[in-house]
């Protein structure tokens, strides 16, 4: 870095002694950085070509009102999110207001009465539990007589084939496949090892349809679990495909007999994909699915560079700076509560919306514990720009994720560091000695 960007830092609020511990963090990152890039150039080309063999021109840009008949601009962006994702059919809607959401409309889609749900991957997504109906809630599948199953994960965190074997039973209709950690410090699954698990479900019972939760996991290998025997893969567009610009919405992709069902479910029996207008949002899905694989790396950077230089002042991560990367979130497990808030804030204060804001813990709806989010976005909520949030209870991890540039990934993580160092929740001495 230049004198002047060091001055610039400083004139942030970051002080020497941290930028300098920051640089030699960096310096050590090239080779996995290289790697990153090295992806984002692949999945930069399989996206291009995807718009490309459609034949994207300006009128698929359009938008519609109304009940939305014959938007060509949305049926071509299914159809490139299909190629994409190798799918039969893909269903993506504004319409669909987040990732619970489109998991939501999966499992009511493709269970009924007298079904049960196998959680294949242990203990689901916490705002998962209310859909479910492990804690009550009106509308939920209990509510529906639709039975649930959980497999325990094993001693190394990771999906147990045999504990799946052992849960499954005749009324087992769809298995779920949580790729990434959520509130948790086990391991996020590779899509090689989501193959796996896909292979011996299907090896025992190949009329079990499979369902994998893809949130955060989008563009950061080089495939993607419906490659591997998924039969529905579902996510959210202010995440990791939406590439920091699609305002809402999320997907669905997988076959077309599960798909078509999933639009009967957002729309109504008989319309399903024939409406829903999209307005004024297909420039900004399409550009934004555009720029996912890059905005992907950048986030993917951060959280490795967050990885490294919580490593080194002595706090676990998960997972480690050294280990393979399947989606971009990085746990950092900071031992108090204070701490939490102190990161949250400054992740709000590194942020270029309501930077003035801070956050305070608080009661949100789908969770049973008081959570703070810091997101200080162009897209409310949106976490593949620069976020972190975390439950407040033991034993007081944060979750940090997304950055749309590698430059502000790396100022929020470090500005961080500042702030638990002003706080005196971190030992100068583990900064002085890097420099």
């Amino acid at each position: 870095m230049t004198m002047e960007t060091a001055e610039m830092y400083d004139k942030m609020g970051v002080s020497r002694e941290v930028y300098d511990f920051t640089e030699h963090i960096i310096g050590g990152l090239k080779e996995r950085f290289d790697r990153i890039d090295d992806t984002a150039e692949y999945n930069q080309l399989k996206v291009l070509k995807a718009m490309q063999d459609n034949g994207i021109g300006e009128a698929h840009l359009s938008g519609t009102t109304g009940y939305g008949y014959n938007d060509i601009g949305r049926e071509a962006l299914e159809k490139v999110y299909a190629d994409i994702f190798h799918t039969e059919d893909a269903l993506v809607r504004p319409q669909i207001a987040c990732g619970t959401h489109a998991l939501s409309l999966a499992l009511f889609s493709a269970l009924r009465p007298g079904d049960e749900l196998l959680s294949a991957s242990g203990k689901p997504y916490d705002t998962l539990e209310e859909v479910i109906g492990i804690r009550p809630s009106g509308g939920s599948l209990a509510e529906y007589g639709i039975t649930y199953a959980q497999a325990p994960l094993d001693e190394n965190g990771r999906m147990d084939p045999e504990a799946i074997r052992t849960r499954l039973s005749p009324n087992t209709k769809l298995a779920a496949i949580q790729r990434s950690k959520g509130y948790q410090t086990r391991p996020t699954f590779s899509v090689k090892e989501i193959g796996e698990i896909v292979s011996f479900i299907k090896g025992i019972r190949p009329d079990i349809r499979i369902l994998v939760d893809n949130c955060y996991g989008e563009f950061v290998e080089r495939i993607e679990p419906s490659e591997v025997g998924a039969d529905l893969v579902a996510g959210s567009l202010i995440k990791n495909p939406g590439g920091g610009l699609a305002p809402c919405g999320g997907y669905l992709v997988g076959r077309r007999d599960m798909i078509e069902a999933a639009s009967h479910a957002l729309t109504s029996p008989g319309l399903g994909k024939e409406v829903g207008a999209s307005l004024g949002v297909l420039p900004l899905f399409y550009q934004g699915l555009f720029l996912a694989p890059t905005v992907t790396a950048s986030a993917l950077k951060g959280a490795i560079f967050a990885a490294a230089a919580y490593e080194a002042l002595g706090f676990p991560v998960y997972p480690k700076a050294s280990e393979k990367r399947h989606d971009i979130i990085q746990a950092v497990t900071l031992q108090s509560a204070e701490a939490v808030i102190s990161f949250c804030r400054a992740i709000q204060a590194a942020s270029p919306v309501d930077s003035f804001a801070a956050p305070e813990p608080w009661p949100m709806p789908g969770y049973d514990s008081d959570v703070i989010m810091a997101a200080g976005n162009f897209v409310s909520g949106s976490s593949i720009e620069l976020s972190a949030d975390a439950p407040i209870r033991e034993p007081y991890t944060v979750y940090f994720q997304g950055g749309l540039t590698w430059p502000h990934a790396r100022f929020g993580i470090t500005r961080t560091i500042q702030q638990l160092l002003d706080d005196k929740m971190i030992d100068r001495g583990a900064l002085k000695c890097y420099h």
